[in-house]
């Protein structure tokens, strides 16, 4: 279970990603693509294309954790596009998106 405290750091990473990698895939995205190292306890989160669905990867100190949440009816809103790779966000924003609504951009970009 991942734990979602004021002090969780998380991630958004802005770009869609291909949703059909797995654990290793998301992994080498985190060290690659972003320039982060997954094993640190952050939580990243990513989107797919059409922004239906999110993925969230986590390490808890013994594995990774990799959670896939799909809307039922229409899509993620206020994914951010401000040309950084990735936007840290609160565990209250995060919950927001989860929940299919639109939050604000007020954390720094990282």
């Amino acid at each position: 279970m991942i734990p979602l405290t004021t002090s969780t750091h998380i991630l958004l990473a802005t770009q869609p990603a291909d949703f059909r990698k797995g654990i290793d895939g998301f992994v080498a995205l985190c060290k690659q693509s972003l320039e982060q190292e997954p094993r640190t306890g952050v939580v990243f989160v990513f989107i797919n294309r059409s922004k239906t669905m999110i993925r969230a990867l986590h390490y808890d100190g013994t594995g990774f954790w990799l959670m896939t949440k799909r809307l039922s009816q229409g899509r993620f809103q206020g994914w951010p596009t401000n040309g950084v790779l990735t936007q840290a966000i609160a565990a209250k924003q995060l919950i927001v998106l989860l929940r299919g609504q639109s939050f604000s951009h007020t954390k720094q970009t990282v």
